[in-house]
Parts: C-alpha cells; structure tokens; sequence
C-alpha cells in the first residue's frame, strides 16, 4: 500500500496545490493516483473542494475523494458540530484510504489546516489517521519568517508519535524571496529532521492545468516523482532544473554568507 498524508504547519500554506504537483508527477510517471480529503471545511454546496482542486491541476484521470463536507471555514470538529453533522473519525478515514489503495499505486491523505488539528469530539487528528495507515507525512511549510518554529512543533509532534516525517516542502515560494526565505532553505530541513522535498512557486495553482503539469516535476524532488536537486542558500543563482523560468522558481543572486 502506498499512502503518503500531507499535513501543513498552518492553513493556507499551499498543502493542495502541493497535493496537486505530487498527484500530477506521479501521473507523469504512469502511476494511478487518489486524492482522499477527509473533512473539507470552508465549502458549501457545489463549489469545489480541495480534493476537486488537486484533480482539476493535475487531471481527471486523478479520483478525488471526499468524505465529508462542512460550510464553515473551521477546524472540522468545531465545523462538524456547528453544521449538527457527523465528524469524520480516523478510523472512517483510514479505511477510505485503504480501499482506494486497493486500485490505485498512490494515495495522497490531505489535512485540514495542521496536523492536531481535531476531526472529532474526543480530539482524534489527521496524526491518528497517518498511525492506523502506517504511513509517513510530509510537511507542508511557509517560506518566511516564522516558518522554522512552526515546522519543528510539526516535526516534534510527529516524532512523539513514532510518525515518519518523509520531507518538508515550501508550499508557496515568493518570486523575490528575502534574507530570511532564502536561509530558510538550509533551515527548514534542520527543523524538520527531514529532507527538503521541494519548492513550488508561488501562484502555481493559478497556471493553466496543462503548464502545471508539465511542470510541477521541477519544483518536487526524486524521492517524490521529480527532479528538483534542490539550492542551498549561498548558490549565486538559479535554483533547480528550471533556471529557464524565471516567473516560477528562481533564487535571487545576493549575500546569503549570514545564514
């Protein structure tokens, strides 16, 4: 069974459109893939979630999954009951995890919000859902500062845990990052205890699907279906295999020796 959950240091720190590159590399690769999000909160009605999302950038021939849906943008416990709704329970979620692995060579377990973040009443979290599937987790981060705290508790909470922290990827990285983004890239894998796994730009999810497909293999690293080798800090350049795309991923010539 090959299940990977991906949980963020917070919200909005580009975890689907993470979800998206990794689904659309592994496509690329002739891999069948699902997307599971367990609890989509913050979308009501018809409107897309997540999962629909990560499928919408990285093809429909990506099976996008959701188990249960709550209009309020809150943690989905505190969702859940506002709505008068059933939680999703770890259990529930792991077993959907499990079926679509039975048809498919890749799972992609997307959070919501954090890692601790409650899915129910007696404080089950997406953490109990990566136990039960035996899985590893990667860390979707922030560039900037404040960025290294946050990713040590994930990393810390993960450990405690017994959870295999698989790599930390930056899931929006700016177009002319600062002082403190670009000694990040050296930081963050320290934090972490873990390799940094990739860069996406930022404004990725905002590509025309076909341009992020392409695409999204250079911003992930081998261990996850691409070729990014990474930057350290200091490099005096371009980072990567797409040195030739500047509106996506480049790091800024500069005096990083500080870091």
């Amino acid at each position: 069974m090959s299940v990977l959950v991906v949980t963020g240091t917070g919200t909005e720190v580009g975890k689907t459109v993470t979800v998206a590159a990794l689904a659309a590399a592994a496509v690329a690769a002739g891999r069948s893939v699902a997307v599971l999000k367990p609890a989509q909160t913050g979308v009501a009605g018809d409107e897309p979630g997540d999962a629909a999302e990560a499928r919408r950038l990285a093809g429909a021939g990506v099976t996008a999954v959701e188990l249960a849906r709550y209009p309020d943008p809150l943690a989905p416990e505190t969702a859940a009951r506002r709505a008068g709704l059933p939680p999703v329970g770890p259990g529930e979620a792991a077993e959907a995890a499990r079926t679509l692995a039975k048809e498919h060579d890749l799972v992609l377990v997307e959070g919501a919000g954090g890692l601790l973040v409650r899915f129910d009443g007696r404080g089950a979290t997406l953490a109990d859902v990566a136990e039960l599937l035996g899985a590893p987790v990667l860390v979707v981060a922030a560039a900037g500062l404040g960025t290294l705290n946050a990713t040590a508790l994930t990393a810390e909470a993960l450990r405690s845990r017994r959870l295999e922290c698989a790599g930390v990827v930056v899931g929006s990285w700016p177009r002319e990052p600062d002082l403190a983004a670009r000694c990040n890239l050296a930081d963050l894998p320290v934090a972490a205890g873990a390799p940094l796994a990739g860069l996406l730009p930022s404004g990725a999810g905002a590509l025309p699907p076909a341009v992020f497909r392409a695409r999204a293999a250079h911003w992930l690293s081998p261990e996850f279906g691409g070729v990014w080798a990474g930057a350290e800090p200091s490099a005096a350049g371009p980072a990567g295999p797409v040195a030739d795309s500047p509106p996506l991923l480049r790091i800024p010539r500069g005096d990083t020796g500080t870091c």
